[in-house]
């Protein structure tokens, strides 16, 4: 009756060593650490920047305890691991000194950083400590206001440059376009070149509204965006910035960032480990442009150039294929840049496919027309400094949609793509607040969470054991069961531990308790009715098993709600508590179970059970 079968009893201690594996690296400590990043979007960095590092350290006879080679791409970092932070802030004073010529142009950025001591053989199985919120290691925090209405005037821009592009191709005459507001106008003389003119951007502008009115003798075609595509391109904005934002925050060496939305214009960065709120400012505010300008071919760099360069050229020294000599004309810039996809050219070799808007198709058309076998370069321009992406040569006469080729691999074509998406904010931001929180005081709240956590489970523990005995024994067991199974999934999910997180533990400990406390009553009714002590322990947790799983599910709907519409901490507390509510199920039936099962199912002749009260035939306790 109170058996479980063994593959039930491996399934517990499977789950219970995969909770002790991925529980673990919680409570190794952290080292120091340095981590080294491009600072420029042309350097990248590899394996081989590990080396260098481990050169520069063993020559100037540096300690270091780890030097290691993390990621790859644009995200790639070299990490080194010290045994005291004076080694460290003399080793970070040192790489920079080394590993820059020009320390106003730095080619890495060398940031503090602290790194854990998990080890080597769990961080390959992806066991790993979580994350810490703000609140619980410190750092700084900014939220930051998009200018929308600048957004919708870039917009409102673009489609009057389209819109005098797409008539112009058509052939359809008016007699002016001007920008009145949020909305574009356009006179016409007559009404059938009005109708021509509407049906002309209607096919090729699918996101306009239009209407008509009348001045005079002029008649007015009134453009603007449908509301849909109003809210749209205020959501794109804001995405693209929350996008430029992550690549630059990555400058700062910081782990877990958080970067996300909150409401419909605001954006909220926090940078847990980061002190320096002067540099993260400036990273973070930066402005960076894109600009596609023609090369002079009329002179071949070389050693001597500054006197050989045209008045209207200027030599470019930085990125790829310098030196360079371009043309101070700009063809276009990133802003007529609406899409940027890494693909593949006819020959499967890897490219970047570009979309641009119609004025920027029109503008690119008339530079290439009559430049096929001429140079192209894209120049990005960040604190005002150019920097070369890509130098190629124009196969054809390019319009809306054309490909740069010439990447060299995959990952050279990704990168590219990202910068050309992101490069630029697409709205200006401002700071509407900021703060910082030293990490004295983040170690001050783990120390006071951890602490309200044990002693609340300990008064728990203290509780069900006085007063239910050993089925009181077996709740605490079940309940430490659902701690370490709760942390453990955090940590694989790699989720952010905050302070409402650690209260949703707390909860999640309490509602655990909740279950247990429902089966230990329901087994003392079946005792008090006259059940046998098998039947009873059958009966408690199969008719427990009912409102237990109401009452969670209730719950579970709540913290779901809580998830999808939260923000912030709001969300924070909803991942712990949702998933507290599924370790708390399966511990305080499937574990506890179990535990009783192997305890009293083995006993063919029950005679008593201790569980408050201990049963004994012909007495009603």
């Amino acid at each position: 009756m109170n058996r479980y079968p063994l593959w039930k009893y491996l399934l517990i201690a499977v789950a219970l060593l995969l909770g002790a594996l991925y529980t673990a690296p919680n409570y190794f400590s952290e080292s120091p650490a340095l981590q080294v990043t491009s600072g420029k979007s042309t350097v990248k960095v590899t394996s081989d920047l590990t080396a260098q590092v481990e050169a520069v350290l063993k020559h100037e006879k540096i300690a270091a305890e780890g030097v290691a080679f993390d990621g790859a791409g644009s995200h790639a970092s070299v990490r080194i691991r010290f045994a005291d932070p004076d080694t460290q802030f003399k080793a970070k004073l040192l790489l920079e000194k080394d590993l820059n010529p020009d320390p106003a142009d730095p080619t890495y950025l060398v940031t503090v950083n602290l790194q854990a001591n998990t080890p080597q053989w769990m961080q390959k199985l992806h066991a790993l400590p979580m994350y810490r919120g703000l609140d619980l290691r410190g750092g700084v925090h900014f939220l930051m206001q998009v200018d929308t209405k600048a957004a919708l005037s870039k917009r409102v821009q673009g489609i009057q440059a389209a819109a005098r592009s797409a008539l112009r191709d058509k052939n359809v005459r008016h007699a002016g376009i001007e920008r009145v507001g949020d909305n574009i106008e356009i006179k016409f003389r007559d009404a059938e070149t009005r109708s021509k003119a509407k049906d002309v951007l209607s096919g090729q502008l699918a996101d306009l509204a239009f209407s008509d009115t009348a001045d005079g003798a002029d008649l007015k075609l009134i453009v603007g965006l449908k509301p849909t595509a109003l809210k749209q391109t205020i959501d794109d904005g804001v995405k693209q910035n929350i996008a430029t934002l992550s690549k630059r925050v990555n400058e700062l060496g910081v782990a877990e960032p958080i970067i996300q939305q909150q409401g419909p214009d605001r954006i909220v960065v926090q940078l847990p480990g980061v002190q320096d709120v002067a540099r993260a400012k400036a990273i973070i505010g930066r402005t960076a442009t894109l600009e596609v300008r023609m090369v002079d071919e009329s002179i071949t760099p070389g050693s001597e150039l500054s006197s050989a360069i045209p008045f209207n050229s200027e030599l470019f020294t930085v990125g790829k294929g310098v030196p360079v000599v371009l043309s101070k004309d700009v063809v276009l810039t990133g802003d007529y840049i609406s899409s940027a996809t890494a693909s593949f050219d006819q020959n499967q070799q890897a490219a970047v496919s570009i979309d641009l808007n119609g004025d920027g198709g029109r503008k690119m058309r008339e530079a290439t027309r009559d430049r096929i076998g001429k140079k192209m370069a894209i120049v990005l321009f960040e604190k005002g400094k150019p920097e070369v992406l890509s130098v190629a040569t124009i196969q054809s006469e390019l319009g809306s949609r054309f490909q740069i080729t010439g990447m060299g691999g995959a990952e050279n074509s990704n990168e590219l793509a990202l910068l050309l998406r992101s490069g630029a904010l697409y709205a200006p931001m401002s700071f509407i607040e900021e703060r910082t929180i030293g990490p004295q005081l983040g170690a001050e709240n783990i120390k006071k969470g951890f602490h309200s956590t044990l002693y609340g489970f300990a008064a728990i523990a203290i509780f069900m054991i006085l007063y239910y005995m050993m089925f009181g024994f077996f709740s605490v067991l079940a309940l430490a069961c659902n701690l370490l199974l709760l942390i453990a999934l955090l940590s694989m999910l790699q989720a952010t531990l905050t302070l409402p997180g650690i209260a949703a533990i707390a909860l999640a400990l309490g509602m655990a308790i909740d279950a247990n406390v429902l089966i230990n009553e329901r087994i003392r009714e079946e005792l008090r009715a006259g059940a046998t002590p098998q039947a009873a322990i059958s009966a408690g947790f199969d008719r427990a098993w009912a409102t237990i799983l109401d009452s969670n599910v209730t719950t579970l709907i709540v913290g779901l709600a809580l998830l999808l519409f939260g923000s912030g901490a709001v969300r924070g507390f909803a991942v712990v508590h949702c998933l507290g509510i599924l370790t708390s199920m399966f511990s305080a039936v499937f574990v506890s179970r179990g535990v009783v099962n192997l305890w009293y199912g083995r006993k063919k002749k029950l005679a008593s059970v201790a569980i408050g009260t201990v049963w004994i035939p012909g007495l009603s306790k």
